[in-house]
């Protein structure tokens, strides 16, 4: 059954979004293009065809510009390339706005997400969940059919809220199919739309039948998913963001959020994936055993099979990569290495918040070497002896403390004469004591320098960084094709840690620290692990058909050579020994809390002026969050459910900083597409005073 989830098309989904046509004018023009009417959704299988189709609508979060926008941008762990297509969501300066971005009112280009797509999208699904909770009833006579469906409806109505509700704060709760076009609604405040998203996942909660893998493990929506997201927005209830309206609600959601976590936890065994990079880097084909982990509690499914996309195919694959095409010469884009869109660059503080010799998370989450798959200078490639697969690209991810590399000259070959070589043979035998044409170093002489590398014109617009690999995808069958990797939404690992924030916010530091210390004990190095070798999804290329296809004068198999099988851990730990293999590090688990925290996190908290028990415990769990779960589309909610969005933003983010400001960017605004289609109840435009009732504060 799991292809028969992983291949379904949205044109159910586009049907029944007829009936819900008022968020925008896309809703009016919705055509029915599917050759069923909406009397199949009579039917059982009809209805449950609908459930189904559910699957393929969370496709839309991870199909084009709104994917980072309005999850990765605008925080303290990344900020823009050089490519400035979703700037405005990353500055928060004038142009975030609630028109649609385009290159006529200030964007870089008129790909930039706008604030309605959001909007527009959760209410097509929501759509679909009405007319499944509304005909279920009648249209069902097996109790287990009926409940597996409706459990679905609630689930996904619930969640669809919930993605609202975080950013837009109250909302439009359309809880029945509409019937015609419906231009009148109330905003709910957001007290009210919190109660809503709650009160659907505890009915899908209630109405899973356990773990039951009904359409494929690991893409399978459980009672364990329903447990997460519920205790999510148990946990976003009573956040601070809440504080003004919350207090009466605090003890009992906290105490629910945690036996949800309990549930989810105890479901799926307790246990996390063995390996850190079992959940992203082992990827080699789709739909193989990695995707099917107990640790994964949701993902968007995709396959590797043609015309199956649907609307939305998965492109998050070239997100966090920089822009090698343009400065490095020695490496050539493809599906061997994939496409290098530079449109997420970490921070400085998203490289400073790991423990560089003990947490693995670091080196199995960022990609510090390209090799070389095309010889750009025969010349230079003579005189030091380059060969295919040799460093083409190598980052230094070294320490503020760390003077090695004070004396060398760092850059990129096409526009600078950098001097680094690896004259010390930290990289592996084979590749090591060779000058790479392009390099990068992240301190030297106690000053970050890691955004001055790249074009060359500005910081701000770096486009030499060092990206991260968790939707790298060798598998695509073309440059520009669309990835067919799942993409995890929901995981142990973060049930473990909401679970601890929970007990945080209880005053029960113990528990917090035994939760955080699940995590932290898979994230140590494992006996006998050599800390230099690397692996992501690129190398499912091996398994792709065009491995061995040739061009007319070179294999497709030696430009897949810039897919290195080694970091930089041991240039960026100078003082480490080579070949270094541990035992388990124990020294990653937590042995106070949140007294004495690791250093990386004392200097962090410094930072930030944070004192105070609770204080130091929940943005110690902020940073924690960060290590485990970097780059998987949830960082702005986080911080904004916190209250803390601004503060460590302008701390760590020098692009948002000079405009992010409090009580304004906290929200985003209400598309001014739906607020302009309202009408009053008597058929009247609203005035203009009517529609600012309608906008969040400030803009």
């Amino acid at each position: 059954m799991m292809n028969k989830i992983k291949n379904i098309g949205l044109g159910l989904l586009a049907l029944t979004s007829m009936t819900f046509t008022s968020c925008s004018a896309d809703f009016l023009k919705e055509e029915l293009t599917t050759q069923y009417s909406t009397e199949y959704f009579d039917t059982p299988e009809g209805l449950e065809s609908l459930a189904v189709s559910l699957y393929g609508h969370i496709r839309w979060h991870f199909a084009y510009g709104w994917s980072f926008s309005i999850t990765s941008y605008g925080v303290d762990e990344f900020t823009n390339g050089n490519d400035l297509t979703s700037e405005p969501w990353n500055t928060y300066d004038a142009r975030l706005n609630p028109v649609k971005y385009s290159k006529a009112n200030g964007a870089s280009n008129d790909n930039c997400a706008a604030p309605g797509d959001l909007w527009d999208e959760m209410y097509y699904g929501i759509a679909s969940c009405n007319t499944i909770i509304a005909k279920a009833e009648k249209v069902f006579t097996d109790v287990t059919q009926r409940n597996r469906c409706l459990a679905h409806a609630y689930f996904m109505r619930g969640y669809n809220y919930y993605r609202l509700a975080a950013q837009y704060g109250g909302v439009v709760l359309q809880t029945e199919p509409a019937v015609g076009v419906v231009r009148n609604f109330t905003r709910a405040s957001d007290e009210e739309t919190w109660e809503q998203v709650i009160s659907d996942l505890r009915q899908a909660y209630n109405l899973f039948s356990g773990e039951e893998f009904t359409y494929g493990k690991g893409v399978t929506w459980t009672k364990a998913t329903a447990a997460h997201f519920l205790a999510k927005a148990l946990l976003f209830r009573v956040s601070e963001r809440n504080d003004a309206w919350n207090e009466k609600y605090k003890k009992s959601d906290l105490q629910e959020a945690v036996d949800a976590c309990t549930y989810a936890i105890t479901a799926r065994g307790g246990k996390l994936a063995d390996d850190y990079n079992d959940l992203f880097a082992k990827f080699y084909k789709p739909n193989c055993e990695y995707e099917e982990l107990d640790e994964i509690l949701m993902a968007c499914p995709t396959n590797g099979l043609s015309g199956t996309d649907g609307r939305f195919g998965q492109q998050a694959y070239p997100l966090f990569t920089m822009q090698f095409s343009n400065f490095a010469q020695w490496v050539k884009r493809g599906p061997w290495v994939g496409l290098d869109y530079q449109r997420c660059r970490p921070t400085e503080y998203a490289y400073s918040v790991f423990d560089r010799a003990n947490d693995a998370r670091m080196w199995k989450t960022f990609k510090t070497v390209y090799g070389i798959n095309v010889i750009a200078d025969s010349g230079k490639a003579a005189e030091e002896n380059l060969q295919l697969g040799d460093p083409a690209i190598v980052m230094i991810l070294n320490t503020k403390d760390d003077h090695t590399y004070d004396d060398y000259t760092f850059g990129n070959a096409k526009s600078g004469n950098p001097t680094w070589r690896d004259d010390k043979k930290r990289l592996p035998e084979g590749v090591n004591g060779k000058w790479a044409p392009n390099s990068l170093v992240l301190y030297q002489n106690g000053k970050y320098v890691g955004d001055t590398f790249g074009n060359g014109t500005t910081t701000s617009r770096a486009n030499f960084f060092c990206g991260i690999n968790k939707t790298e995808d060798g598998s695509r069958t073309g440059e520009k094709g669309n990835s067919n990797r799942d993409v995890i939404m929901a995981r142990l690992g973060e049930t473990y840690l909401l679970r601890a924030e929970c007990y945080v916010r209880q005053g029960e530091y113990g528990k917090a620290m035994a939760d955080i210390n699940v995590v932290r004990k898979r994230a140590a190095w494992k006996d006998g692990e050599e800390r230099s070798n690397y692996c992501d999804g690129t190398q499912a290329f091996e398994n792709n058909s065009l491995y061995k296809e040739s061009t007319s004068d070179v294999k497709n198999s030696d430009y897949y050579k810039a897919y290195a099988k080694y970091n930089t851990y041991y240039l960026s730990n100078p003082d480490m020994p080579l070949g270094t293999k541990t035992s388990t590090v124990t020294e990653m688990e937590l042995t106070s809390f949140p007294s004495n925290l690791p250093d990386e996190d004392e200097d962090i908290l410094a930072s930030l002026s944070v004192s105070g028990d609770y204080a130091r415990a929940l943005h110690f769990i902020l940073n924690e969050r960060t290590r485990e779960l970097l780059g998987e589309w949830q960082r702005w909610e986080d911080l904004s459910r916190t209250n803390t969005l601004v503060m460590r933003t302008k701390a760590f983010n020098n692009e948002a900083k000079p405009y992010i400001s409090t009580n304004k960017h906290e929200l985003r605004p209400i598309p001014q597409t739906f607020i302009d289609g309202l009408l009053n109840e008597d058929g009247s435009n609203l005035t203009d005073e009517q529609k600012k009732t309608w906008q969040n504060p400030g803009y």
